[in-house]
């Protein structure tokens, strides 16, 4: 009751003004209310398409990015949102496609720009509204429900005061047909209708001539003859061109061997387009260029009549104001044939290595898994076998020179060099029974027993060199063979000294006694010296000469020539170089051993000097041959010159001595002043037991360092009892560089990007293969896995690598054009790379294009050679424009009418309207002879 009172009481309070507003509030409430209990469907359906409107045109192109648009593909920064919403029980989706910056692009209509939507294109719209069913063909196929939806959505935008042109679906999807509206003003509405032919195209209509009455026929009157009336028309055209394919069918989905045998054994005789590609003695690539598409453009420009039309038919395409390239791409059918998918079978090889201790273990009918290895995996036939082992030792082929002609970096990676016998045999592995690790096993097995024959036979190792030093930096397999072929090089001179010395000797016994007196006179002379065992080096020219020799002369052996500014301390003579064996050669794990054994028993100088006891000895018998008369001292000078401290001389004497020495070296200053080091003058030292113990003989008459036979067992030992996964290792290492090496001497053009790519795959084989030198993997070792990643980036190099070799072998007179169709697909790949996408870029994907400069049209339109009679796949010739007899595969054509709104009855009185310039009528015109789509846009007067 209080509150009730009080009530009453605040009401009295209320002054006549105050509810005089309160009428006037209650008013306008009620003059804004919509009451949507008596709205039909369709208008609370126009309703709903308006709110979204409204929002959308609110947000703005910048917060509708932020919030659900989606960037189209292939189409430039053509954006899109939808809405959905229901009518009568249907589904209907609205989409509004936007520009962050229409006016970026606006007037590139005329000029093609390859980014439009379809719609922009045919329409010549930026910004347009598309509503259609949730349906599955997306299509409206009942015309009153087509005409009744476009009329919901003009009055909705209508409503928004909203310029964007909307559109419909309609018909059958493969038509691509639409009906669309926009409301441009307060009196101009422009209507859109396009639609396709799919077959039986008029022949009328396959002409310019044709299709440019059938655009006259829509303002012009129909009682005017169109052929002679004349008309200003602005006309636009596009011819798309395309070459043939690449004739290589028989080639397809074969995988080709060195030996032109594929997988189904048959052999091909045709030329490939990779004949000349460094690949090409392993396998031959699929061309990854399918073809090229030639675009030739005519600008706008101002047509009148037919006659001109039926002028612009007979012009040839290099009459074109432009021309452009893109690039159609060979997609790749299942796994591509290359090096990569090759590597990736000797993964597999590799892993399965730990499951056996010896190679025979793998084809041997003992083992309990031969069976399951049997089922799975095919060795080739021995026909097969024997012309791989035929190849690789085959007679004559012979490198003195190992240098890596490859990359720098390629040195890096611990492998065999490309062109030495292991990595021959690595790369004929990953094509011998796919690679598999019983067929690797039967392989290796017949690689040891050839090397074998080799050795017994004392035949020259084919493709190592039989000199030099053992490269430390290869892998121990070609270490091991390098020191097998010099063994067999050591072993045959013994063999053919041997049989010299034979032969000599029967010679000398078959001779008379009086050819026995003459040749002694010419050939060997006795001296005086008690030491003398043996002949002089060489032959004396004259006998009178020997008068003049002193006697240690005539025992001096082996000298290879006189010591500059040296001479012995006590016989004053000069000092002579001893030839001196080389020492003996020592592979990576002999070098290791001795390292071993240095640390077991330490490193003290006197352990050091044992170790190169054999060598020391070598050296000091022959510098005792060379120099008779020489003191221990006298080797020290020669052989180890840090080991002889002189003393310090006044500077008076010094240069006296100077001058004494300039003098042929007078007795005033000699013999030198010096001593030995405190090292040299122990007592006890080993150097100078040796010394006094080693006989004066020539290096020529001593026992080589290098025991060949010894040598030679000791490595055949090792590749004969080489385990498994120790050979896979080794194999895995040099297939990875012998492969990138032999891709890296493909010529290409010079492209920037693949010598970068190039340099940076051997970077990460260095990395990825460098557990491998460690030989403590295992079958579940996570180093294979990074290995099968590994093989992914080689085959993506690969790729690259073939591309570029097939624009340089088709565009090699026009190398810009080259450099930049293959630069615009290295940037799209290296973003598709980016994303992880492991498909194969098609050529709907990747469609850039190069504009031509005018020398590079030319070696474009050789490309089109002209068809033959014989070619019955061609089509019957139906249109004009053609290029060295090929009709266009896709013609293009806008035509427009533009006129003054002042010319027109309709039009408004204000004068800046007066002013302004329309496209009352356009059509786009694109299709074939078998096909046909226009496209219609008609601005009227409501």
């Amino acid at each position: 009751m209080a509150s009730s009172s009080t009530s009453k009481k605040i009401h009295a309070d209320i002054t006549d003004e105050d509810l005089t507003e309160q009428e006037e509030e209650e008013e306008e409430v009620l003059e804004h209310f919509d009451d949507f209990t008596l709205a039909s469907s369709w208008e609370r359906f126009i309703s709903e398409i308006e709110a979204v409107l409204r929002g959308w045109m609110s947000d703005g192109p910048n917060n509708l990015l932020e919030k659900s648009a989606v960037l189209l593909e292939d189409s430039g920064n053509l954006y899109k949102v939808k809405s959905e919403m229901k009518y009568a029980l249907k589904s209907y989706c609205m989409e509004y496609y936007f520009k962050t910056n229409p006016h970026v692009d606006a007037g590139k209509i005329a000029d093609w720009n390859f980014d439009l939507h379809d719609l922009q294109l045919c329409f010549g719209i930026s910004e347009f509204l598309v509503i259609a069913p949730q349906s599955a063909s997306g299509v409206v196929l009942d015309a009153p429900e087509a005409s009744k939806l476009l009329s919901a959505i003009a009055i909705a935008l209508s409503n928004c005061s909203s310029l964007w042109p909307a559109f419909v679906p309609v018909h059958d999807p493969s038509r691509k047909s639409y009906i669309g509206i926009q409301s441009m003003g307060t009196i101009f509405t422009r209507r859109f209708e396009a639609d396709r032919i799919g077959s039986q195209v008029p022949i009328k209509l396959m002409h310019l001539e044709g299709l440019y009455e059938l655009f006259v026929s829509k303002f012009a009157y129909s009682t005017l003859d169109l052929s002679v009336h004349n008309f200003k028309v602005r006309f636009a055209m596009k011819l798309t061109f395309r070459t043939l394919p690449y004739d290589d069918d028989n080639m397809k989905d074969a995988k080709i061997s060195k030996y032109g045998e594929n997988l189904n054994g048959e052999m091909s005789n045709g030329r490939q387009w990779d004949d000349d590609c460094s690949w090409s003695e392993w396998y031959s690539a699929e061309d990854p260029v399918k073809g090229f598409e030639m675009i030739a453009i005519w600008s706008e420009k101002m047509v009148e009549n037919s006659m001109e039309m039926a002028e612009l038919e007979n012009a040839s395409p290099h009459e074109a104001e432009k021309w452009l390239v893109s690039l159609r791409l060979e997609g790749y059918s299942g796994n591509r044939i290359g090096f990569a998918s090759e590597l990736r079978h000797l993964m597999d090889a590799l892993q399965m290595s730990f499951e056996a201790q010896f190679m025979e273990d793998f084809v041997s009918d003992e083992n309990p898994s031969s069976d399951n290895l049997k089922s799975s995996m095919v060795i080739p036939s021995p026909t097969v076998r024997d012309r791989v082992l035929k190849e690789l030792f085959i007679e004559g082929v012979r490198f003195s020179d190992f240098a890596d002609s490859g990359y720098k970096t390629s040195r890096a990676i611990k492998g065999a060099p490309l062109g030495s016998l292991f990595a021959q045999f690595c790369l004929h592995s990953l094509w011998f029974g796919n690679c598999n690790i019983r067929a690797i096993a039967v392989l290796w097995i017949e690689f040891v027993r050839e090397v074998r024959w080799c050795w017994e036979e004392s035949q020259l190792l084919p493709r190592m060199p039989a000199s030099g030093s053992i490269d430390l930096s290869t892998c121990l397999i070609n270490q091991k063979l390098q020191m097998l072929a010099i063994c067999i090089e050591r072993k045959s001179q013994l063999s053919e000294d041997y049989q010299d010395c034979i032969g000599s000797l029967d010679q000398i016994d078959s001779m008379s006694e009086d050819e026995s007196v003459v040749g002694d006179d010419s050939f060997t002379v006795q001296t005086p010296s008690e030491g003398f065992s043996g002949k002089v080096d060489r032959k004396l020219k004259d006998v009178d000469l020997l008068n003049d020799k002193r006697p240690s002369d005539w025992s001096r052996r082996g000298s290879a020539g006189i010591v500059d500014s040296m001479m012995l301390l006590k016989s004053h003579q000069s000092m002579h170089a001893p030839y001196t064996q080389e020492p003996p050669l020592m592979t990576e794990d002999m070098h290791e051993e001795r390292l071993k054994a240095v640390e077991a028993f330490g490193d003290s100088f006197n352990f050091s000097a044992q170790l190169e006891r054999d060598i020391l000895t070598s050296d000091m018998s022959a510098f005792k041959a060379a120099n008779p008369d020489a003191i221990f001292e006298d080797f020290i000078r020669w052989h180890s010159p840090g080991d002889w401290e002189e003393d310090d001389i006044p500077q008076g004497s010094k240069s006296s001595s100077s001058s004494a020495l300039d003098n042929k070296k007078s007795k005033d200053s000699w013999p030198p002043q010096g001593r030995l080091s405190k090292r040299m003058s122990e007592h006890g030292n080993l150097w100078k037991k040796l010394w006094n113990s080693v006989p004066a003989l020539p290096a020529s008459e001593q026992k080589p360092l290098l025991d060949p036979n010894r040598e030679g067992e000791k490595v055949l030992h090792y590749l004969e009892t080489l385990q498994p996964h120790q050979l896979l290792e080794q194999m895995v290492c040099t297939a990875f560089r012998a492969a990138a090496d032999t891709l890296s001497q493909t010529s290409h053009g010079e492209l920037k990007q693949m010598e970068t790519e190039m340099q940076q795959l051997y970077l990460t084989m260095a990395s990825a293969l460098r557990p491998l030198q460690v030989n403590r993997l295992s079958g579940e070792s996570e180093t294979i896995e990074d290995l099968r990643r590994l093989t992914v980036a080689f085959e993506q190099v690969e790729k690259l690598l073939s591309l570029a070799a097939s624009l340089h072998r088709k565009l090699i007179q026009a190398p810009r054009l080259s450099r930049e169709i293959f630069s615009d697909y290295y940037n799209f790949y290296i973003q598709t790379m980016g994303k992880g996408l492991a498909e194969d870029i098609g050529e709907k994907e990747f469609d850039k294009k190069q504009e031509l400069r005018d020398h590079e049209r030319e070696v474009l339109s050789n490309m089109f050679v002209p068809p033959t009679a014989n070619q019955s796949w061609r089509k019957v010739l139906s249109m004009g424009n053609l290029l060295n007899g090929h009709e266009p595969i896709l013609r293009e054509i806008i035509f427009s009418l533009r006129d003054r709104v002042n010319g027109n009855h309709y039009a408004a009185r204000r004068g800046s309207v007066s002013q302004q310039e329309i496209e009352t009528y356009r059509m786009y015109i694109c299709g074939t002879s078998n096909d046909l789509r226009v496209a219609l846009s008609v601005v009227s007067c409501d």
